[in-house]
Order: structure tokens, then sequence, then C-alpha cells
């Protein structure tokens, strides 16, 4: 098992290694200049047009939904968990590289989304749209690129399987539940080939396998259902009890962000010298906020595509609203409170136990409440993450096999299986895993962005221009 790892983080450190960080950060820099700021100018637009639907659209959900459906799959462990192994592994300086590449990433799932809307199919009879990278792609770069949307796609199944979708969020589910019910592994069982676990694991591990299937069984209007009133409830609810955090701890403040600065440049004077340098800070930190919002990645364009709206510009500023809750919002609360109560400088602590200690030292409530608040918050992000990216896998298969259900029924099945085995997974093999996948998935639908980003700027240029003659 130990080979297994060392073979892992090999694979992970040349698919994560400075090519992709360039490329992700250049796509961004590139989109945000094309479109003119757009994230800065039509923010305030966005904030408007992400509560309000528009009207006589084509699609199956509406823009919020399709919003709420893409918020699902990103608002999970990442925010959590991916945040508390960034800042631990590269230092604070990676939360400062994590909202550099969020705010580029906002023009990044701008574009995404309006290419999704622009290229999409939709069914007239029956409303079911198929959207996203492969059809961008496709239609949008040509017959000739297929091959490459294909590449997407298949990336795109194995992400939702093995990385994201499964067992990373079952994992920091499990994880929380048994810090909270059962941090000494009091109450063990044996399962065969495994191993011994809590058995908080194994009911944990049960009871969300349930509840993913009887969800995903309904579709995505059941999925975006679902999501439209877990994800604001659960979102406010968190930066609410951050908010507490922040507020109680708030003379610390100036301090923590200074050493989230000075860490981001020089890792070694906020350290001593445990991270070694500004390329590890800026890896770990652009690799967990990609982890996180996805942008670039590709994943939303495919819940955008389903939107019922006739506007393409219009749904990419819904979608970019995405990347700004996500990490400039929920992101950058949760590593203000790591760094603000030193979690991340306790030894032996990993993953959803650094954000616990943040929050039981932090927060003025007893240790178990406010761990008890935590492990809620992570259960419903993640349980959340994990049907958003399940009807991602299954579009992507849906272009594999050219619409056929049989294959998105095993899918399914093996989809649903993965979800009851991530409990039983190693921390570190999963989020390896995870981070491989993810940069995988984001080449081809980078490489489509860069071809299309002339698309994008005359769809916007040709939008606003129309808007300013329907005001006159």
């Amino acid at each position: 098992m130990e080979q297994f790892g060392l073979l892992l983080d090999k694979i992970d450190g040349y698919v994560w290694g400075v090519p992709l960080i360039v490329l992700i950060l250049a796509g961004g820099i590139l989109l945000t200049v094309r479109v003119g700021l757009l994230q800065v100018r039509r923010l305030p637009l966005a904030l408007k047009w992400m509560v309000k639907n528009e009207e006589g659209g084509h699609g199956e959900i509406s823009s919020f939904g399709a919003l709420c459906t893409a918020l699902s799959a990103t608002i999970g462990t990442g925010n959590i968990v991916g945040v508390a192994t960034a800042v631990c592994a590269g230092g604070p300086g990676a939360l400062f590289w994590m909202l550099v590449a969020a705010f580029f990433g906002m023009a990044t799932k701008f574009s995404e989304g309006l290419l999704a809307v622009k290229y999409r199919q939709v069914d007239p009879e029956t409303g079911h749209s198929l959207g996203g990278p492969f059809y961008y792609i496709e239609r949008g770069m040509g017959l000739k690129w297929k091959w490459l949307a294909k590449i997407f796609a298949f990336f795109g199944v194995c992400v939702g399987l093995f990385g994201i979708g499964t067992f990373s969020q079952v994992n920091g589910i499990a994880s929380a539940i048994k810090n909270f019910f059962d941090p000494e592994t009091l109450h063990a069982v044996t399962i065969p080939g495994l191993g011994e676990y809590s058995i908080a694991v194994v009911i944990s591990s049960l009871v969300l396998t349930f509840f993913v299937a009887l969800v995903l069984i309904g579709g995505i209007k059941r999925i975006a259902n679902v999501s439209q009133i877990i994800v604001p409830f659960m979102a406010v609810v968190y930066v609410a009890f951050v908010v507490i955090l922040i507020v109680v701890n708030i003379t610390h403040i100036p301090a923590a962000v200074v050493t989230i600065v000075e860490g981001a440049f020089n890792p070694r004077a906020v350290t001593g010298g445990i991270v070694g340098s500004m390329i590890v800070a800026m890896q770990k930190g652009i690799a967990r906020g990609i982890f996180s919002n996805e942008a670039g990645l590709g994943s939303a364009p495919i819940a955008a595509a389903a939107a019922q709206t006739k506007e393409p510009v219009r749904q990419g500023l819904v979608s970019m609203m995405g990347t700004f809750i996500d990490t400039i919002i929920i992101c950058t609360m949760t590593g203000l409170a790591i760094v603000l109560t030193g979690a991340w400088q306790q030894p032996g602590l990993e993953g959803v136990q650094v954000t616990t200690y943040a929050f039981q030292n932090g927060l003025p409530f007893p240790n178990q409440v406010a761990a008890f608040i935590l492990m809620i918050c992570l259960v419903f992000f993640a349980f959340t993450t994990i049907l958003g990216w399940d009807y991602y896998s299954e579009r992507c298969l849906e272009y594999l096999t050219g619409g056929k259900t049989r294959p998105i029924k095993v899918f399914r099945t093996l989809y649903i299986i993965a979800v009851f085995i991530g409990p039983y997974m190693t921390v570190s093999a999963v989020w390896t895993i995870a981070d491989i996948f993810n940069g995988l998935m984001a080449i081809p639908n980078m490489i489509a962005l860069f071809a299309l980003s002339g698309v994008v700027a005359k769809e916007v240029r040709d939008f606003f221009q129309a808007e300013k003659h329907k005001m006159k």
C-alpha cells in the first residue's frame, strides 16, 4: 500500500506540475482580459440574475436550480477538508494563491457557462438538455476535435467515480462522524479483507449509501430540488458560524493576513522551513482551489447547459457566482479560521481534524457543540457534492455512449457501490486520486477555452450592446 501511495504522489506531481498551473492561470488571465474584467464590472448584475430566473427559455431546470446543482458539486469537502489540507501542506500562503486562482477562475467559469448554453443540445419535445465541454469542443472547435471531447468525457466519468464525486466526499463524511462519535475507535468491528473500523464509519456508510441511491433514482430534477433546499441553507449556516469565529478572534486578523501574504511569497519565513518554496504553496493552493470551485475543470457547464435560458451570457454570469460563493467567500472563511486559531500548526492533525480544531478553539461554544456544527455542515455539503457529481458523470457517459440508457444504469450502480466503499480508503490516497483526475479533466477543457476565447468575447460584446439599445 505504501508503494501504491508513492506511485500516486509521483503521478500527481507530474499532472499538477508547473505546466498545468500555468495553463489554468494563463487561461483565467486571458479570459479576464477578453471579457474586460467582467467578474468585477458585472458582479452586481450577476448577483441580481442569480436569484431572478429567466422566463421562456429552453432547458430542464431554472437558472438558480442549475447554479445550486453546480454549487452542490463544488461546496463540499474541498471547502472544509481541502482548504485544511492545502494550508497544512503548502502553508498559509496556499490560501492567497487559492484566492488569486479563484479571481481569474470567475472569468473562466463565466466562459464555461456561456459556451455550455451556446453549444448545448436541447430536445424540443422532452426539454432534455445535454451540454458542456464535450459539446463546445465538438461544435465550437469542429468535428476534427471530437477525440478531445471524448477524452474530456472519459475523464469526467473517472473524476465522478474515483475522485471528487465519491471517495473523497464519503471519506470526509465518515471521518467527521467518527471523530465526533468515536474518536478513540472504542466501538469497532472487523471487516474481512479491509481491517478494523469504527462502528460509526460502518453505519454512516450504510445510511449515506441509502440516501444517495434514493435521490439519484429521480435524476436531474430531484437532484436540483434537493440541492436548492440544502445548499443555500447549509452555506448560510456555515458562513454564520465562521463569521462568529472571526468576530471572536478579530484582534488576530491583521497578523493572520500578514502570515497569509508572507507565506505566499516566502513560505519558509512563516513555516520555519517546513514548506520549502513558493511553488509548493502555489501548487497546493491552486490544486485545492480547483478541487473546490472547479473553475477550468469543465464540470459546472454540464449543469449550466440544463438551465432554462435563452441567453448564454446571462447564464455565464450566474455560473460565475459559483466560484465567488464557493472560494472567495466560503474557502476564504475556512482558511482564515484555520490560520487565526493556529490549527494548521498542530502536529498529528489531518484533514477534517484541522478544521475541527479551529472550530473548537475559535468558537465560544463547548468543544462538542463546535465539533457537531462542523460535522453537520460537512455531511450535508459532501452529500450534495456526491449527487452533483453523479449527474456530471452520467452526462459525460451519455455523450460517450450516444445516449444509451443501459450503460448509465450500470454506472449509477457502480457509483453507489463507490459511495459505500469510500470510507475505507486512506485519506492521502483519496485526495491524491482526486487531484490526478482533476488535472487530467482540466487539460482538454482549458484547450477549448483558449481556442474559443474569441467566441466568448464576441458574445459578451454583442449581448451588452443589445442591452444598451433596449434601455434607449
